[in-house]
This record gives structure tokens, sequence and C-alpha cells, in this order.
């Protein structure tokens, strides 16, 4: 292929029931088979998390939710590093053995994957996270404490990280109903939303990258598992996908001084009904092409409830979205593959 890359943002709304990207790391191979029809994937960790499972990609760009939507924008643009030195941030309310595990995991990463960690930081006071659900279904949560972690993040940042790798206690309940439809491969990820606000908060007060890995204990063995979650079953922590994400993801720079930004982009790709976030309609504003792919969750806002008419391509599944961009990449109108032919348009 000779045709330059093609910058795509990649979007699966996390916390909605997604299901290609609503479980552990599912929409990775989507994610892959975008990147290599795009050369150029910008998208956001719950799309690239798989817990103990990870794949990196040069032309696949790490972008936490809350800077993606200000580079769709066009207020933040987006730098290619080669490293980054992440700092670990652990909740002060994690039990001490489980602390240990995670510690280990980074330990591990440095060892394994060559990965530069460090310095590690507790918060002063627990986090208290809590987990909440919105009326769609949709998952969502909240900080008791969420100067505790903004004080944290600040002397990471102080003291040379680049990035910030979260572990928050998360509250659980193994038994609950919720948990075990999700396992099951039908619910919607209970932690999805509150992990989002986490990392929302880091990013909008320190403009570095950041993402987030739950403290959980681990849970009994479930013979009936979906494969989809079967990633978070492997370990004792979900952190090791976050630091390899966070290892290579891009710096955020002002609007200006970055060598990714949002005038370049050449799609964007979403779910047809998750199409009401700040990047989607950002892109739709600018007529950047929209991607919509049949992934089913618990939202409906779809094109026809936005009322758009124009500049939305629906595909099948993200093979045929891939299809999609290969002809934007190189230069094709998508019409010409169709059969019928649609009929020239005569003005009177």
């Amino acid at each position: 292929m000779n045709a330059a890359p093609l910058p795509v943002l990649m979007l699966v709304p996390t916390g909605i029931g997604c299901q290609i990207g609503g479980f552990a790391g599912d929409a990775l191979p989507s994610a892959r088979l975008l990147a290599a029809a795009s050369g150029c994937l910008i998208t956001h960790p719950n799309v690239m998390n798989g817990a103990a499972l990870y794949w990196r990609d040069p032309r696949i760009h790490y972008v936490e939710g809350y800077s993606l939507d200000r580079f769709a924008v066009g207020e933040w643009d987006l730098q290619p590093v080669r490293r980054q030195r992440i700092g670990l941030l652990l909740d002060a309310g994690i039990e001490a053995e489980l602390a240990q595990r995670h510690l280990q995991v980074a330990e591990g990463c440095r060892a394994t994957l060559g990965l530069e960690i460090g310095p590690v930081v507790t918060t002063d006071q627990p986090l208290e996270v809590q987990l909440e659900q919105g009326s769609s279904g949709s998952s969502w949560g909240r900080l008791g404490r969420p100067d505790a972690l903004l004080r944290a993040g600040e002397r990471l940042k102080q003291a040379g990280a680049t990035a910030i790798a979260v572990v928050a206690r998360f509250p659980e309940d193994p038994a609950s109903e919720e948990l075990a439809e999700y396992r099951a491969g039908s619910g919607v990820d209970a932690l999805a939303g509150a992990e989002a606000v986490i990392s929302h908060l880091l990013v909008r007060h320190l403009q570095i990258p950041c993402a987030h890995a739950p403290a959980l204990a681990p849970l009994a063995l479930d013979p009936q598992l979906d494969p989809r979650a079967a990633g978070e079953e492997l370990g004792y922590t979900f952190l090791a996908c976050v630091l390899v994400g966070l290892s290579q993801a891009p710096d955020l720079l002002p609007a200006g001084e970055g060598a990714l930004q949002a005038a370049q982009l050449g799609a964007v790709v979403a779910p047809e009904g998750g199409l009401g976030g700040e990047a989607v309609l950002a892109c739709l504003e600018r007529g950047v092409p929209l991607i919509t792919v049949t992934n089913p969750s618990v939202l409906t806002v779809s094109a026809e409830a936005l009322g758009l008419d124009h500049g939305v391509q629906r595909a099948r599944s993200y093979a045929e979205a891939a299809g999609l961009l290969l002809a934007l990449r190189e230069g094709l109108s998508a019409s010409s593959l169709e059969r019928p032919l649609p009929a020239l348009e005569r003005l009177s």
C-alpha cells in the first residue's frame, strides 16, 4: 500500500455494554484491523485494555477519553513519543497484600518488558470509590476524596512522571446479579464508569496521559465464563495492560504544537447507537466522515436520533468498517463499490 496513513478515531464508549468493546479488551482485534486499514488509529484505553492481556502496535495511539475529546475538539494535539516514565498511584484504601501484588506487576513489567516505571505514591486518604448506574443502564461512579487523588497526581508529576497509572480500591459484591451477567457476557461493566471519572479528573488537572486499573480480590472459578470476560480472570491485577498502554502513549500538547492534530482526522468509527459523545459531535461539526458500526449496547443515540442525513456511512461489522477506511485512504468513492451503482445526481 502506497497511500499515506489516514488518522482515524475509534470510539467505543465505556460502561454501556457494547457487544464488542464492553468487556476485557475484546475490541482489540477490531482495533488492530482498523489500524492496519488506516495506518494511524487513535483510541482510548478501554478498547486496548485486556487486563492481563495487551497488544502493542506502533500504529495505535493510546489516548484517555477526556484527552481524546479535547483532541477531537481541537484544543489539544498529540505528540508520539518513544517512552513515557510512568508514575504509579496507589489508593490508600488498598489492603497491604493486594497493594503488594500491584507493585509486583510493576516490577515484572520493568524486568520483563523494559518499561520505565516510578516513582510510586500512595494517596494520603482512601479514595472511597462508589459505583452507580444511570437510568439507561450505563455504569457510572464517584470518588469520596477526589482531592486525595489530585494531590497524589501532582506529587508524581513534580517527581518527574510523564504519565500516571492509577490503582484504586473498588467496592465488590461477588454474588451480585450484575457481575454474574457480565461474566456470562450479557451485562454492563459496572466498574467502567467510575474508572472513567478517575482518569478524566487526573488528565484534566495535569494534562499528561493517565489510565486506571481497579484493585479487586480474585473471583471464584466460573466454568461458564464468557470468553470476552476471561482476560480479567488470569491474575491478581488488571495493571499490566495499563502500564503497557501508557508506556508509549502520546504526549498531550496545546493546539498547534503536536504532530497529530484534529484537522488531520480522516474518519471517526463509533457504534451506531453510541454517537452522543463530544468527540463524535466535534468531528461531525468539522465534516469528518463518520462510520457507524453495528455494535449493540444499552444506548440508542443513533444517526437518526441526532437527525444526521449526510456524512454517515454504515457498516455491519468492524471488518466492513475497515474496508470503508481503506476506500477513504485510497481515495475511492464508497458508492463505486455498491451494486446497483447509484445514479448520478443531476441539478435542474
